[in-house]
């Protein structure tokens, strides 16, 4: 019978550990890998691990890397979903203001202006879907990230905080 009890109590404690890991955008600092490829997405674009380092938090995400000129202009357009532990980055070639809008864009999303050291200059919550009025960075940029609208403010992830994907 405690043999029983004690196996019972090793499997909880394997299924809970599983669970934790397998949350997608969880806090779990030891499972980020920033830069570790993944397979190609569908829209046949590079992903990689990004990792997000929130005060105390590290937030671990799948993202599609738009590369190309081609691949930036069109970014999350006419896409009707984004789980939470997905999302697209945007790496530029210089330093740049960044200037996104969210035409043909059918899902509202955060988009999340990188420094280039990595830090989280300013981010545009819950963008309105289809709206060209444009999104602007605060200051130059490397990088824009985007997520689904709401999430950061779930996360309590804010400028300030340090994004890695390299």
């Amino acid at each position: 019978m405690k043999r029983t009890a004690h196996l019972f109590a090793i499997l909880a404690l394997i299924g809970l550990s599983s669970c934790a890991s397998a949350s997608g955008s969880g806090s779990d600092a030891a499972g980020c890998a920033a830069g570790a490829e993944q397979e190609v997405s569908a829209a046949d674009l590079k992903q990689v691990q990004l990792c997000i380092r929130s005060k105390a938090k590290t937030h671990s995400f799948i993202v599609e890397i738009a590369e190309t000129s081609q691949q930036q202009a069109k970014g999350m357009m006419f896409r009707t979903e984004l789980a939470d532990n997905r999302g697209m980055l945007f790496p530029f070639v210089e330093v740049r203001m960044a200037s996104f809008w969210m035409k043909n864009t059918v899902i509202p999303l955060d988009i999340i202006f990188v420094r280039a050291d990595g830090v989280i200059e300013n981010i545009a919550e819950n963008t309105v879907p289809y709206s060209t009025i444009p999104v602007e960075s605060t200051a130059p940029v490397t990088a824009v990230l985007e997520l689904r609208g709401g999430l950061t403010a779930e996360m309590g992830i804010a400028a300030g905080d340090k994004v890695e994907w390299k």
